[in-house]
């Protein structure tokens, strides 16, 4: 192991809550029924395409121009909650984990399509243990294509099979797969099926218990 790539919303910090109210307060707006099981089918898409979720649930269509405005204003109804969050928000063994990697040499990188990344980890203090950031602004495809942790890796300076990438989505473990990387689920072991290894969440992880996973 010479680098781990984490995903966002629901392995290091809980912005899905933030996510699902800004979303189903757009549905609402548009007429649409849009509960935590619809919210469900969101993990890990893009803000484009969580937006055709909500519309082809509703049978709600748009222009371009729609799109753009409802995406904006989910976005900045979002935002006003992540402003709100601090320290106290990454989920537990977050911050532990990370500074452990960095002591034992490891490379970090995260691997989200969340265009507001770099924000989040600033308000949550944990910017500062990160070699790379590849985020929704600098990816042109959605999970489960490969390309988020692909130029994770790269700009590590790494191979995918050198590189773990922790994962709480069905199509983040999809594409940490296919991109031929090793790939731990955060989760329900029922759920994230295709993962290599899976564990509810990063409490107890350390450097050396992954140092020990056999690739």
């Amino acid at each position: 192991m010479k680098a781990c790539i984490f995903d966002l919303d629901g392995v290091l910090v809980d912005t899905a809550k933030y996510h699902f109210i800004a979303w189903r307060r757009l549905a609402n707006e548009l007429g649409v029924d849009f509960n935590e099981h619809d919210n469900e089918q969101l993990k890990g898409l893009s803000r484009d395409a969580s937006l055709d979720v909500i519309l082809k649930k509703g049978g709600v269509s748009a222009t371009l121009e729609q799109r753009t405005e409802w995406m904006f204003n989910k976005n900045e109804w979002y935002l006003e909650l992540v402003h709100q969050m601090n320290s106290d928000e990454v989920l537990p063994n977050t911050k532990e984990l990370l500074a452990d990697l960095k002591a034992n040499g490891c490379k970090i990188a995260l691997g989200s399509a969340s265009k507001n990344a770099v924000l989040i980890l600033e308000r949550v203090d944990i910017y500062k243990y990160f070699d790379a950031i590849i985020d929704g602004t600098k990816t042109s495809k959605s999970k489960p294509d490969p390309e988020v942790f692909l130029l994770g890796a790269e700009s590590l300076g790494c191979k995918p099979e050198e590189c773990i990438v922790f994962e709480d989505a069905i199509s983040g473990v999809q594409a940490a797969k296919t991109g031929g990387f090793y790939a731990i689920g955060i989760g329900s072991e029922d759920v994230l099926t295709q993962a290599d290894i899976v564990f509810p969440s990063l409490e107890g992880l350390s450097f050396e218990k992954l140092n020990q996973i056999k690739f």
